[in-house]
């Protein structure tokens, strides 16, 4: 049975609902109650209606089943579309949205607003949308303003970056390629005026004894330069830098000059002065002139100051070697300049333009040079050295300390000597090493090699004899001895070389001929340098068998006409003391790097055997005569507790090729002089005296103390017995 409402059926007045809004009633209060949560829009209700209506029957039938009753048997009154009631009553009061059962009339249905409608685009033969409040239709937000929008700031950052980019590719294919010659060129011209070029000075080398005690090295100390750009008044500069540094005023006017540098563009930078002590670059410092500044340098120092100048030799003020070790071995120890070039700006803003041209190269330390010389023996060797020159007015003297079997220098002196520090005090000629740059002539120092080469070819024996007299004519040139002897005399070859024997020793020369003679010159090591270290070494001269006069017979076995040095010499009495083996002098004894501290050793010396063991050690024992015998020219240089062997000689200077009219006086020995230790040479040059004289006593000293500096033992034997011939 079909119930009415108004003479209408339900189903008209279901519709009729859905087009009305939801009914509303009042409160306890009189409060507006909305029955609905939202209101449905006319025209979302039109098309959830035709949805309903297109939904199969059987469906549409179910759900108004389903509307028409709320309860098990209790009519109530619904509007369209209310799937399920809801009640007014107070919220905490179960049963919210559903009638409570036996409780009729006192609470109030309403319909709650019809829920979601299916769409047309639902999914046919799907089950109808469950009833429920509707929810309130979401909002669409405004669409925000361009550049708020994340997407579109990405895009025009992109855009602005790649146009950036190709601004700067197109300025710089313009540049390079664009650009005309003379316009490339101005700009190189702009940027070669803003270079600074500063030179990196390199740490030199130190020069070291054998034991690594300093002889030699640099110091901290400071360079003061200019930049002639930004010299305001170079006179006024100049006058107050002047007496600071020690440079003429003229001088540091012209170097403070604007001025091209040779490859182009601005000098922005030239040495005033070098080596500077950092108490007087603070002073400049202070006095804030414009365009003058300072920076880190070093100063060579000499500690010893006159201990081995003459070898060591001094620098100039750019740090070259200029004498001595220090001009030989220059390259190694100066090491490699730095340089440091940057852009600088320009008036009050001279100062390098951060993120501007900037290159720099590093400085490259020198390497040090350990000498085989020992510090404290050279010490005793000059002061005795300059005690006996003194006395005996020499112009010039030098000695020798050499080790018999390594060949190692261990002092090398010279008279006069000078303050190494303050080198330009003092002439070129007070500054030479005499012993390797003095030439003279041997003198009766060279009978020791004449009569070592006839005992080595058996012209003579350890137990000859010699005939000698007054005098021997040779070429028109008499030759005498200082000690005279009646005609026929016979020597012994001990006398021969005690009483230093012209004419005795000329007679062994002519048994062994001039050749042969030639021949062990050669091979005692003169007529060439003996490349021991220093530069500037003399090589001396030897007449050749060719050249020989009829007074060669007599002069070059006596040694005359021949030129060599104290230092070659010797080394030739070096081959007699070594048991006939000849080695090779030499000062340096390794190099150490300056950038990683490796020590390289240096090469072995050149060594060649001379006279066998038997002559060398007979040879010996026959020189002790010149020492030990009654009226010898050689006993000054006795040394107690010491067996020695040696030769006096006297000679003449030679000076620019001609020979002076001073006695070069000599004396070369060794000792102990059964197993010789040392080798030591003292040389003269004195207006009269001859070498036991004058070198005699200087060597007895030398020796002593280098015999007790090395604590070498005493003698253990005694000296031998000649048997001396009346």
């Amino acid at each position: 049975m079909q119930v009415l409402d108004g003479g209408r059926p339900a189903r008209e007045r279901r519709r009729d609902a859905d087009d009305e809004p939801p009914p509303q009633r009042r409160g306890a209060a009189g409060d507006r109650v909305e029955e609905s949560r939202s209101r449905p829009r006319r025209d979302r209700t039109d098309r959830d209606q035709g949805n309903r209506d297109r939904q199969p029957r059987t469906a549409r039938t179910a759900q108004e089943r389903g509307r028409g009753q709320a309860g098990r048997g209790e009519p109530t009154r619904a509007t369209a579309g209310a799937g399920r009631t809801r009640s007014t009553a107070d919220p905490r009061r179960v049963g919210a949205g559903r009638t409570e059962a036996g409780r009729p009339g006192r609470d109030r249905r309403v319909a709650a607003p019809p829920g979601p409608r299916r769409t047309a685009g639902a999914r046919p033969g799907a089950a109808p949308p469950r009833p429920g409040s509707r929810r309130p239709t979401p909002v669409v937000p405004a669409e925000p303003p361009k550049l708020a929008n994340s997407t579109r700031r990405l895009r025009l950052g992109t855009v602005l970056a790649l146009s950036l980019f190709v601004m700067i590719g197109v300025r710089l294919v313009v540049l390079q390629v664009m650009e005309s010659p003379a316009a490339t060129q101005s700009l190189m011209e702009q940027q070669k005026n803003r270079l600074a070029d500063v030179v990196l000075p390199a740490s030199r080398g130190s020069i070291l004894d054998r034991s690594g005690a300093v002889l030699a090295h640099s110091v901290e100390a400071r360079y003061v330069y200019a930049d002639p750009e930004l010299v305001k008044d170079p006179a006024k500069t100049a006058a107050q830098l002047s007496p600071l540094l020690g440079v003429p005023q003229s001088k540091l006017i012209q170097l403070m000059a604007k001025k091209k540098r040779p490859g182009g563009g601005e000098s922005r930078f030239e040495f005033l002065a070098r080596g500077v002590d950092i108490a007087v670059a603070d002073k400049i410092k202070k006095l804030n002139l414009a365009g003058i500044g300072s920076r880190r340098d070093e100063r060579r120092d000499v500690p010893g100051a006159d201990l081995a100048a003459n070898l060591i030799g001094f620098t100039g003020e750019d740090h070259t070697g200029l004498e001595g070790i220090e001009a030989r071995y220059d390259e190694l120890l100066r090491g490699t300049n730095g340089e440091k070039v940057y852009e600088i700006g320009r008036g009050d803003l001279a100062k390098e333009i951060p993120g501007g041209y900037h290159r720099e190269t590093p400085a490259a330390p020198g390497s040090s040079v350990q000498l085989t010389i020992d510090r404290d023996l050279q010490f005793e060797v000059q002061r005795y050295l300059t005690q006996q020159m003194k006395k005996v007015d020499a112009t010039v003297a030098g000695a020798v300390v050499l080790d018999v079997q390594t060949g190692e220098v261990l002092a090398q002196a010279s008279y006069p000597t000078y303050n190494a520090q303050k080198p330009f005090d003092f002439t070129p000629t007070e500054r030479e090493d005499a012993p390797s740059s003095v030439i003279s002539d041997p003198g009766s120092t060279h009978k020791a090699f004449t009569i070592g080469a006839a005992l080595q070819e058996g012209a003579i024996s350890k137990d000859s004899e010699v005939v000698v007299g007054r005098a021997l004519r040779l070429g028109g040139v008499p030759f005498v001895d200082h000690h005279s002897f009646p005609n026929g005399t016979k020597l012994t070859i001990p006398q021969v070389l005690a009483y230093s024997s012209n004419v005795g020793t000329i007679r062994i020369a002519q048994k062994l001929g001039k050749e042969k003679l030639y021949e062990y010159q050669q091979k005692f090591g003169l007529g060439r340098p003996t490349n021991e270290g220093m530069p500037g070494e003399a090589s001396g001269r030897l007449l050749s068998p060719d050249d020989w006069s009829g007074s060669a017979w007599g002069s070059v076995p006596i040694g005359h006409s021949v030129d060599a040095t104290l230092l070659q010499m010797v080394a030739g009495y070096g081959a007699i003391a070594n048991d006939g083996v000849y080695v090779q002098p030499h000062l340096i004894k390794a190099t150490i790097s300056g950038r990683d501290g490796a020590v390289t050793a240096s090469a072995p010396p050149e060594t060649h055997r001379v006279l066998d063991v038997r002559v060398a050690r007979d040879l010996r024992e026959m020189m002790e005569a010149v020492v030990d015998a009654k009226g010898a020219t050689g006993t000054k240089a006795k040394v107690d507790g010491y067996r020695v062997s040696g030769k006096t000689g006297t000679g003449k200077m030679l000076v620019d090729g001609q020979y002076t009219s001073h006695n070069a006086g000599s004396f070369i020995g060794m000792a102990p002089a059964e197993k010789p230790r040392f080798v030591i040479g003292v040389f003269a040059d004195v207006p009269n005296g001859t070498g036991g004289d004058v070198a005699a006593p200087a060597f007895s000293k030398m020796m002593s103390s280098a015999l007790l500096h090395y604590r070498v033992p005493p003698s253990g034997t005694k000296p031998p017995t000649f048997l001396w011939k009346d």
